[in-house]
């Protein structure tokens, strides 16, 4: 274990990020189809991450991360690495606190996720997926900027943030008097999910937490199993371009192996056909990455039958080019 780790968050740290956010993110609906649940044969229930602002989860993370910053630290500036919405998450929160923003975005990133990135006001500073560092990279320029660096995942404040997600899931089933028997969320560095896991199990400690990535990705899921930190042998290769990291977090690992969750994996494919089936039945706009626990759902790798499931629908931030050949997809 690493000496200067950050430490484990809390329960209660999901708790103050909820009452630090109230009112700037989103408090997303939480949807239910007839159509879904007579296929999976159970009671499903999707959080619309799509909805929340710049169209994915990670503005909850960036701003409660942000918010902790101290005032005469962020005036220096925030320097974050993401493949997307994570890099739109910190620039969007960088605006509303009126400071400036550097994103290490890889260059073959979605150009809707670079444009908008930019649009918010960060500098998007670009580099190759494959050769490069980018944690390495980030790390550099806020060492000669003397800015705070904003990690997309392993961080307490990051995770406590998007932790909020699942705290809204089980307040709003328990007002229709429902407790989750199932949460699942897509995994790359694993702090959506783990932020969950312990908003989540602080309620309802019997819910099974259940990580989602796509085949060949799936380092989350083997680690769980294997007790330890397993890698993926590629950094690029699935439309699920938001959910490549390598490894997982030491933070997020150590919570979610606590937690006693488990992994699935499931394939572009089936990434696509979640995507069409978000589109024509629930009318909303999903990436392949944010579709992720949806796809591990309608290919059957969870059994829903009889069960409460909550998935979330991570992010909507999908090329367009790409969505009008997905959507097409039968599902």
């Amino acid at each position: 274990m690493n000496a200067d780790r950050p430490r484990l968050p809390t329960p209660a740290d999901v708790d103050a990020a909820a009452q630090r956010i109230a009112g700037v993110a989103i408090r997303t609906p939480l949807i239910s189809s007839l159509a879904l649940d007579e296929r999976l044969g159970g009671r499903i229930f999707l959080k619309a991450e799509t909805l929340q602002r710049i169209g994915a989860f990670k503005f909850r993370g960036a701003y409660n991360k942000l918010a902790s910053i101290p005032a005469d630290r962020r005036a220096a500036g925030v320097v974050a690495f993401s493949s997307g919405n994570h890099a739109q998450g910190v620039a969007a929160a960088a605006k509303f606190f009126g400071v400036p923003a550097t994103i290490v975005m890889p260059a073959d990133a979605p150009r809707a996720k670079r444009e908008r990135t930019a649009a918010l006001g960060a500098e998007v500073v670009t580099y190759d997926r494959d050769t490069q560092d980018r944690a390495a990279i980030a790390r550099d320029i806020a060492h000669k900027r003397g800015a705070t660096l904003v990690p997309p995942y392993d961080d307490p404040e990051i995770i406590a943030g998007q932790g909020t997600a699942g705290l809204e899931i089980v307040e709003d089933l328990a007002a229709i008097n429902l407790k989750p028997d199932i949460v699942m969320a897509g995994a790359s560095g694993g702090g959506l999910i783990a932020g969950m896991a312990l908003a989540v199990q602080a309620r309802v400690p019997q819910a099974q937490m259940i990580t989602c990535e796509p085949e060949g990705f799936d380092d989350f899921a083997r680690s769980l199993r294997r007790g330890k930190h397993e890698a993926n042998d590629r950094t690029s290769g699935s439309i699920c371009d938001a959910l490549m990291a390598q490894t997982p977090g030491d933070l997020t690992f150590e919570i979610l192996t606590k937690a006693g969750a488990r992994g699935v994996a499931a394939s572009d494919a089936d990434a696509a056909r979640a995507v069409a089936f978000a589109f024509h039945e629930l009318k909303l706009v999903v990436e392949p990455g944010g579709a992720i626990a949806l796809a591990a759902l309608l290919a059957g790798k969870i059994d829903a039958k009889g069960k409460v499931v909550a998935a979330v629908l991570s992010g909507g931030n999908v090329d367009p080019d790409l969505f009008s050949k997905l959507i097409a997809v039968p599902y």
